[in-house]
């Protein structure tokens, strides 16, 4: 289904509006599309109303964040702070079996039943997929993988510190002080090295370290599952807020680790179907660059006390002793390997996330739960299920459930010592 085409022209006074998943990483992207003359906007609007909007116009039984995203945006469109014809929307597209490859068409048919089949949509994606698709230059990806890990620094420290911190909101304030910095930074080139990389993540990590803490056990708690309801508040009804509200300390592991997945398929493709000797060379070398900024980044949580996320390589042997590397639809073996990776790292309590009918991630979700508790016998799992009919209440007794047994677990860890 096509749509109006997007010119250099309306890069001039169009606004684009893009739903939010991650908020501290979006920031940072938002802040990059800036920077090459793209005016964006991110949309945090939530409530019933965003559900509504999107059961209107999207098939409930289509997937759970595309009804949320189409709703975010036909919300916007129809509340009267945008001029619809000088706005444009944009949607990722992975290029993969999930029907996220679908979102662009779907949001088109909704704008056609909504009367604003002229407002263009924008695709990001990096598989040819769209004639409305952003191109990227080389220093724009460098620039946007560096924008991730910085969001995946200050997500992992802040959900390691918020729980014990003394003065309340003070974890809040320095993510808030530091994104800040790294903002008014963006459009420097010195940022793409890695000794600047390194020295900001050193000095990250070191800020976050000062924050007084209390010297207390809390239950641990991983979150794994599809990736829009694993990040999005409105797409997990505020889990890690209610999370923290029941006293408990979260690990999300980042969204670096999925484009690092993406990129490890290429060589699977490569080892299963054949490549070219320069193509694989090729894909080699993107996995190297990658895994040596996602270092940069363990190296400075854990010279300064924190947990951080495993060599990406042991995470992928978890995952091969599960389930093979060659199921790489949706989130596939990394989410499997995640569950594993949680579990070595102190994280056992592990709730899985995903859209009701998602069929890739009921398999590497709730499929493995039995055999990844089999290889990790600490290991506490509760998958959850959300879409448009699930209600928070059910939903969230049923992670007090899971948290009363990771209580009871942690009472016992407590008592061990003093048994001896």
């Amino acid at each position: 289904m096509s749509g109006p085409k997007f010119t250099e022209v309306m890069k001039k006074d169009y606004t684009i509006l893009i739903p939010d998943m991650t908020t501290i990483h979006f920031k940072f992207l938002a802040h990059i599309f800036r920077s090459y003359g793209y005016n964006v906007e991110i949309l945090y609007n939530q409530g019933q109303e965003v559900v509504d909007e999107g059961l209107k116009y999207v098939h409930n039984d289509t997937c759970y964040p595309a009804l949320l995203c189409i709703g975010q945006m036909m919300d916007a469109l129809h509340s009267g702070k945008y001029d619809v014809h000088k706005t444009a929307l944009l949607l990722s597209q992975t290029g993969g079996g999930c029907r996220a490859s679908n979102y662009v068409c779907l949001l088109r048919k909704a704008l056609d039943k909504a009367g604003f089949d002229f407002v263009p949509v924008l695709s990001l994606n990096f598989a040819g997929l769209d004639e409305n698709a952003i191109p990227f230059t080389i220093p724009m990806v460098i620039k946007a993988m560096m924008a991730v890990i910085y969001g995946d620094t200050l997500m992992l420290l802040r959900n390691q510190v918020i729980p014990y911190e003394i003065e309340k909101g003070d974890a809040d304030r320095l993510t808030e002080e530091w994104t800040a910095r790294l903002l008014s930074n963006f459009r420097s080139t010195q940022l793409l090295s890695r000794r600047t990389l390194r020295k900001n993540l050193n000095a990250i990590a070191a800020d976050f370290a000062k924050i007084p803490v209390r010297d207390e056990q809390r239950v641990k708690v991983g979150v794994v599952g599809e990736i829009y309801v694993k990040y999005a508040a409105l797409g997990n009804n505020n889990l890690e807020q209610f999370l923290y509200e029941q006293g408990c300390e979260t690990m999300v592991p980042g969204l670096y680790d999925f484009i690092m997945y993406t990129m490890q398929n290429s060589l699977e493709d490569d080892a299963l179907y054949g490549s070219s000797k320069w193509k694989h060379f090729f894909h080699v070398q993107i996995v190297k660059f990658l895994n040596g900024i996602r270092n940069e980044m363990r190296k400075a949580a854990m010279d300064h006390g924190f947990t951080a996320p495993s060599e990406f390589s042991h995470l992928l042997d978890l995952a091969a002793s599960v389930i093979g590397r060659g199921c790489k639809m949706g989130e596939g073996w990394l989410l499997s390997g995640e569950m594993m990776e949680l579990a070595e790292l102190g994280y056992a309590n592990i709730i899985t996330v995903q859209p009701f009918g998602c069929l890739p991630n009921h398999i590497v979700a709730k499929g493995m739960a039995r055999t990844v508790k089999e290889k990790c016998p600490q290991a506490n799992i509760v998958a959850i299920d959300y879409d448009p009919g699930a209600t928070r209440v059910n939903q969230e007794n049923r992670i007090k459930l899971m948290l009363s047994i990771a209580r009871e677990n942690l009472k016992q860890q407590e008592q061990e010592p003093a048994l001896v």
